[in-house]
């Protein structure tokens, strides 16, 4: 997750598309238009803080719960989001999410 994170605040959209399950629902196989959707929402976000409230570690499936401050087009868009992650060929990814509540 931390990684996860940091990609999206340092503008790295090859990581989180590395890093998502091919099941989640913004998966796309043209990684050339998700790579530009993804650099566009992080260029105009300010991520701010991450904390990790839960984590629940599995063999092949993890959750982490976390809190996010973020900014958006000058708007507050911080939230709580439950994650799973799901583990394949000794590789964990991004498989989705359950938003818990906006801050």
């Amino acid at each position: 997750m931390r990684s996860r994170y940091t990609a999206y605040k340092l503008q790295i959209p090859k990581y989180i598309i590395n890093t998502t399950h091919n099941k989640n629902i913004d998966f796309k196989i043209d990684n050339k238009i998700w790579e530009k959707e993804i650099l566009e929402f992080c260029q105009n976000c300010n991520f701010d803080k991450l904390t990790i409230k839960e984590f629940i570690d599995g063999k092949n499936e993890s959750f982490v719960t976390f809190e996010v401050k973020l900014e958006c087009d000058n708007k507050d868009n911080s939230f709580i989001e439950k994650s799973r992650f799901i583990k394949e060929f000794n590789k964990w990814y991004y498989i989705d999410g359950i938003f818990l509540e906006n801050l």
